[in-house]
Parts: C-alpha cells; sequence; structure tokens
C-alpha cells in the first residue's frame, strides 16, 4: 500500500510537516522537512556491502545550500553553486555529530547522508530542520539507528528561553543555541552567546530538550504510519562480530597485565605524549604476537580474527584507564581530575605583524596573529543567511607536525573549519563596534603542537593576540574542554582533556567566556547521552577552569595596548551627507583614485556617508582627510571666511572660500562692488586685486543658487583683522581655510 504521507506537529507557533513517498523513491529513507516556508529534502542511503580494510564507521554527511532557496542567484563568473560554504559545512557537521553516536560501531557500511536546502524562510533556520529530517529519514530506512532524535534552537530574551526564535528575536537575544537529542537524553550542543551565566545556559539547554522529547515522539509516530503504509523499511538485526569465550580469555590473560603495567607507568613517570604513543604501541605489538604465535590453523579458519583481537585490545585499554579514573580519581598523565596542565602565555612573539599570542598548555600550543585591515577587507558571504559580510574573521590551521607526523598539507577540512568557528564564536561579542574600532580584523590560529584542545588553546592565545594588537575587547575570554567518563553510577567529570582521554572517554565538552559568563559552547557526547545533573557539574567545572586560565592571560597583559603596531594601519574616519558620495567618487572614480595615488591610503566609502580612511603613515592620512573636507564642505550661511580672490569684475570681486583640490574647482561667490567696504566703492581694484586674501561673510544665495559674500559685513564683525585699513595687505594666507579646520569630531 503505497501513497505519501505527511504529519506535522506544531512547534513554537509554527507548523513542522515531515513528508515521504512523493520525492526521491529511491534513497534509502527520504523525507521533506517543511518549518514555516523553510524546506530541505534529507536522504538516508546505505551501501549495499560493507567497506572492506577499515576499523572505524564511513558516515558522510552533506549539506547542500541552493541559493536559488533565498532567491539569489551565485556571485562571481561561475553562475552555480561550487564548494560548501562555511555555514553549509558548519551545518553538515551540525547534523553529524548528534546523529553518529547513535549507529552500532562495528557498523562498516557506507552510510550517505544529504540534507538539501531547497526554500529558506529566516525565521526557520534550516540546518535545524536538517537536523530533524536526518533523524527522520534514518528513521524510515533499513539503516540501523538508534534513534530518533529531535533538535531546536534556543534564544534567550530578557532572561526567558524562546523555542526557534525568529529573525527579529533572534536580533534581541544575548544566545544562540542548538540543541539535539534523544527522548532521554541530550547528544549535541552548540552555543553562542553574550556573557550568559552558568544556571541559565542550563535553563536553556534543558527547556529545548522538553521540546525535543515532542519532536521524537512525532517521528516514532511518523515511523509507525509509514510503516503501516510500505513507505518505511524494517531494521534489520545485527549482531556484533565477537571472540569467543576461549579466545576473549586468552587476550584478556596475557593483555590486561601488560597494559596496566605501562599505563601506570606512563602515569606514574609522567611520559609526553610522543613517548606514551610509542610505549603503548610497542605494548600493543608485543601482546599482539603473543597471542597469534602459533595460531596459523586459527587464523586461516577466521581471518577476522586479528582485527577482533585488536578491537579487545583497544577495549582493554580504554577499561583500564577508566577504572583507574573512575576509582583513583588519576589520570594517565598523573594529573587529578580538575587539574589543568602548566600553562605559558606570551605577546608580541613576530616583529612585524599587527599583533600575536602564544597560548602554550601542557603539550598544546597555538599561535594567534592578529591583522588589522580597512573596512573592505571584510568578508562578502554568498549562502542562504541575510547577513551579506562580516569584519571579524577567525581562522584555524593544523599543520600535520604538530601531532609529529609528515604528509601533505591540504586546504582546510571540516574540522579546521569547525574549530575555527568555534574560536570566532567565543570572541565574537567581545569585539569592540566598528563605531568604536572601524577595521577589518582577521585572526589566525596556527596550531603548533597538539595533545587535545586546540580548540580552546586558539580561544585563549586569540585573546593574547587580540590585546596584544590594541583591539579594545570588552573582556578576556578563555576556553577550556571538559571530558566525562561514566560507567553506570560512577561519573567522572574531566578538565583540560588531553588527546588519549578524548579518546577513551564519552565527552568533549568545550566551555569559553569571560569571568561574568559563557560565549560560546560545544558539547559532543559518544554514549547515549547525559541527563541534567551531569551536564550542571560539567558547567560548574567548566568555570572554575576557565577563570584560572583567565587569571593566567591577564597575569600576562592585562588590558589592550593603547596604541596599535606601527605597522597597522591608522584609521580616519569623517561622515559626511550621502548626497556628497559623489563628489568623492567623481565621474568613473576619477577624484577617488586620483585621492588614493596622491596620498597612498585606502578608502572606503560607505552608503550612509560614513568615510573610512587607512594608512601607515599619519600624514597621508591627514592629508586625504583633509582633501575629502574640501570635497564635501559646504559654504554657511553667515559664516566668516578667509577666502581669495580669483577674479576682478567691473560689478565685484569673485573670492574662493574653499580652495580646490585635485586640479577640481573650489568653491567660490562673488562680492559685489556694494558688499566691498563701508563708503562707497567707485572702483573694485581700488579695494582688491587678483590674488588678495581677504575676509568675506556668507550672506546667501541668488535665484540661480549662486553664492553671495560681503567683506563689508566681514569687517564690521572683525574689524580688529584688517586694522582698519581698506585694502587687505597681500600675504600667504593664515594656515588652511578656517572651513577645512572644522573636522569633523567622529573621526
Amino acid at each position: 500500500m503505497q501513497g505519501v504521507l505527511r504529519k506535522t506537529l506544531v512547534v513554537a507557533g509554527r507548523d513542522l510537516t515531515l513528508e515521504t513517498g512523493r520525492l526521491a523513491k529511491q534513497a534509502g529513507g527520504a523525507v521533506m522537512v517543511s518549518y514555516g516556508g523553510t524546506m530541505v529534502l534529507v536522504t538516508a542511503t546505505a551501501s549495499e556491502e560493507p567497506r572492506e580494510g577499515i576499523d572505524f564507521f564511513p558516515l558522510t554527511v552533506d549539506y547542500e545550500e541552493r541559493l536559488y532557496a533565498a532567491g539569489k542567484i551565485p556571485g562571481g563568473f561561475i553562475k552555480r553553486e561550487g564548494r560548501p560554504s562555511e555555514k553549509a559545512i558548519l551545518s553538515a557537521r551540525l547534523i553529524d555529530r548528534p546523529i553518529r553516536p547513535l549507529f552500532p560501531k562495528f557498523y562498516r557500511h557506507d552510510v550517505h547522508v544529504v540534507a538539501t536546502v531547497m526554500s529558506v524562510d529566516q525565521d526557520c533556520p534550516p540546518n535545524v530542520a536538517g537536523i530533524i529530517g536526518a533523524s527522520a529519514a534514518l528513521m524510515l530506512s533499513a539503516i540501523p539507528f538508534a534513534g530518533p532524535i529531535g533538535a531546536v534552537s534556543v534564544g534567550l530574551i530578557d532572561n526567558c528561553p524562546v523555542i526557534n526564535p525568529t529573525l527579529e528575536e533572534d536580533s534581541r537575544s544575548s544566545l544562540n543555541l542548538t540543541v539535539a537529542g534523544t527522548a532521554n537524553a541530550i547528544m549535541m550542543v552548540e552555543a553562542g552567546a553574550k556573557e550568559v551565566p552558568e544556571d541559565l545556559m542550563l535553563e536553556c539547554i534543558m527547556q529545548g530538550h522538553e521540546e525535543i522529547k515532542r519532536i521524537v515522539a512525532f517521528i516514532n509516530e511518523f515511523r509507525a504510519e509509514a510503516l503501516a503504509m510500505g513507505l518505511a523499511k524494517e531494521k534489520p538485526e545485527l549482531v556484533a562480530p565477537q571472540l569467543d569465550s576461549l579466545w576473549e580469555s586468552r587476550v584478556r590473560e596475557i593483555a590486561t597485565p601488560r597494559l596496566r603495567e605501562v599505563i601506570y607507568r606512563s602515569r606514574d613517570e609522567k611520559w609526553s605524549k610522543q613517548e606514551r604513543d610509542k610505549q603503548f604501541e610497542a605494548c600493543r605489538e608485543e601482546i599482539n604476537n603473543l597471542i597469534l604465535e602459533g595460531q596459523e590453523e586459527a587464523l586461516a579458519a577466521n581471518p577476522e580474527l586479528p582485527g577482533l583481537i585488536k578491537e579487545l585490545i583497544t577495549k582493554i585499554e580504554k577499561e583500564i584507564v577508566r577504572r583507574m579514573i573512575l576509582t583513583e580519581g588519576i589520570r594517565v598523565d598523573g594529573r587529578t581530575l580538575e587539574e589543568i596542565r602548566p600553562i605559558t602565555c606570551e605577546v608580541g612573539v613576530l616583529s612585524r605583524t599587527h599583533g600575536s599570542g602564544l597560548f602554550t598548555r601542557g603539550e598544546t600550543q597555538v599561535l594567534t596573529v592578529t591583522t588589522l585591515g580597512p573596512i573592505s577587507d571584510e568578508q562578502i558571504l554568498d549562502d542562504l543567511g541575510v547577513d551579506e559580510s562580516k569584519r571579524y574573521m577567525h581562522h584555524y590551521n593544523f599543520p600535520p607536525y604538530s601531532v609529529g607526523e609528515a604528509r601533505p598539507i591540504r586546504a582546510p577540512g571540516r574540522r579546521e573549519i569547525g574549530h575555527g568557528a568555534l574560536a570566532e564564536r567565543a570572541l565574537e561579542p567581545m569585539i569592540p563596534s566598528e563605531e568604536e574600532f572601524p577595521y577589518a580584523i582577521r585572526l589566525v590560529s596556527e596550531v603548533l603542537g597538539s595533545n587535545g584542545s586546540t580548540s580552546m588553546g586558539s580561544v585563549c592565545g586569540s585573546t593574547l593576540s587580540l590585546m596584544d594588537a590594541g583591539v579594545p575587547i570588552k573582556a578576556p575570554v578563555a576556553g577550556v574542554a571538559m571530558g566525562l567518563v561514566k560507567e553506570n553510577d560512577q561519573v567522572a567529570i574531566l578538565t583540560d582533556i588531553q588527546g588519549l582521554e578524548d579518546a577513551l572517554g564519552d565527552m568533549d565538552f568545550k566551555v569559553a567566556g569571560t569571568k561574568k559568563g559563557i560565549t560560546a559552547l560545544q558539547m559532543d557526547i559518544k554514549i547515549a547521552g547525559i541527563d541534567r545533573s551531569i551536564l550542571e557539574r560539567a558547567l560548574e567545572q567548566a568555570r572554575r577552569g576557565r577563570l584560572f586560565i583567565l587569571e593566567k592571560i591577564q597575569a600576562t597583559i592585562p588590558e589592550p595596548r593603547k596604541e596599535l603596531s606601527p605597522y597597522a594601519p591608522r584609521m580616519l574616519t569623517i561622515t559626511i551627507d550621502p548626497d556628497k558620495i559623489r563628489d568623492i567618487i567623481g565621474p568613473g572614480g576619477k577624484i577617488i583614485k586620483k585621492i588614493i595615488e596622491e596620498t597612498g591610503v585606502e578608502i572606503d566609502v560607505e552608503d550612509d556617508g560614513r568615510v573610512f580612511i587607512a594608512s601607515t603613515d599619519a600624514a597621508a592620512g591627514e592629508r586625504a582627510l583633509k582633501i575629502i573636507e574640501s570635497l564635501t564642505q559646504d559654504v554657511e550661511t553667515g559664516k566668516v571666511y578667509n577666502g581669495k580672490v580669483t577674479r576682478v569684475t567691473d560689478f565685484g570681486a569673485f573670492v574662493e572660500v574653499i580652495p580646490g583640490v585635485l586640479g577640481m574647482p573650489g568653491k567660490e561667490g562673488l562680492v559685489h562692488i556694494s558688499q566691498l567696504a563701508n563708503e562707497r566703492v567707485e572702483k573694485v581694484e581700488d579695494v582688491v586685486q587678483e590674488g588678495d586674501y581677504i575676509l568675506v561673510k556668507a550672506i546667501g544665495f541668488d535665484p540661480q543658487g549662486r553664492l553671495k559674500l560681503s567683506r563689508k559685513e566681514a569687517l564690521n564683525e572683525s574689524p580688529a583683522v584688517e586694522g582698519g585699513h581698506r585694502h587687505l595687505r597681500r600675504a600667504r594666507p593664515e594656515a588652511g581655510h578656517r572651513g577645512l579646520n572644522n573636522r569633523r569630531q567622529s573621526r
């Protein structure tokens, strides 16, 4: 019984609709998710056969943005979508992270989840719809998946959580939170915040989970109805391959004492990461050789035996490390659960950059470099969002030498892009506004050494670098990565996890913020999820760790430097009447090009009349500013000017009150013969001659818009200036015209 199934649930006052049976019928599972005006087609497909020779689950998630969804045509010369945008990559990761732990660890079939955004309503985020769609599509397919999961975004307005905030609500929110989970537990958290306290953050997460429970129940009902209509597939019964009891006993007998001995030696002798890896690998190889010695017949009968033995050895190693943490409260490097590795902070590491900060925590080392540029250096965004550009950018690089490997460096992968975005989110609330600090800001974090928590090391290094560059950030930001080991009712929360603890633990929980509150949060769970009590403990422990690290940062550099680097551009700003923009640009950009050519500065002109002048030469910047002021300055009626006589006629004298620049004419007006002096003037030349500088007052404009000037009224207002003489002495003008010195305070 085939057909089309549609089912609707109201979420945050808007209809969430799932549809299957109409589109993409050859996919393993296909669901069109509609939420408000947003529509995302999500498919889930698995390969027929498992991939040979791998020891991991091969899951790929793609998030396909189609610019037609927002009524846009792609920019550039090639008018079609190319490589995914940064936002698309982050959205794919957002879908991947909560679903990955819910597949069987032994599953080796390729699974491909594709979310194609086909229509966008900016009030209804498509990435949240993508998570829900992926969950539903997997539930309809025959792919083994321990779901479903649900997801919502949560805002915080006036300290009240708001589920799936609209665009207008989001602009007023101090929190941008995405939560995903099952009916019983939270699986993934991603957040950017404006110094939100831990208790409020926890409340928002739990409010989101309550809505997730409704969505999970809704997807279960949707699957049940789809099964009844023949639109969903039954899940196969899968049995994990495992060693028989005799082989397992043999492996444990040989492996356990040897692994225990090397793990405890690592703890007591505090080995480095490379030494630990070397010793552990040698121990595994020794165990493997002892187990397989003389077992040629068994190997011939069961080709999968070496792989199963290797998996069990890894499992035993994990059990020993976790038991040591849970029962003794001691970690593999000898630290206690809340102990943070030794920290050193340095600033001004690089001589010619605008700012640099080196943050070292244990064997994790990150160098972040700040570069300041004109506003025109901001990044132009070509995606489905409403933002067209951003002036603050953070990039993260993870070269192979940081972990002692030799391999080619490729373009940034999803991990690099994700870590850079997390650090950017952590610092963004503390970046000064464009009005306060009119620069484009780019941070680049170079990971020089890695043993866990490089993304949070990037946050700390970035704070050092920004303050070294003299960027007036609102407050320093630090970050710390938390871990979890959970066995039944036994729970241990670890502060500042290293690589091994990340691999063998149950949670990677990154928290960044200031002394006042959280600015970024990212949590990934490898087990069935965690409850409120664990989350509450982890947040409080992370807060203590963050405050400890902030003390180290501020002991190195307590506040941003007062002066920028001599190699950083100086930025001058002025706000002009938008109608005057054409006077700066000129026909075909002729005038602005000439200003740049003559002064060597960079000039950005915004549509609202703001003009930014960037130059490493202060004098050149001032010169450009004077030129722009001259080009855009208006003559004000009632104001007295020191002007130059340009022409003398029988009926009066033409006086330039604002000089021309770049070969362009200035602003001049006519002093009628009757306005030259208090007494009657028979001949203009008796009072002024061409080239004289005289004081004149702007007295208005004639019907044709021509400027009228009066020397007589200027003399009456300022008789002392000319000392009562009829003629103004032939002399060089005073330093600049009066109008040029009335520089706007906005710069």
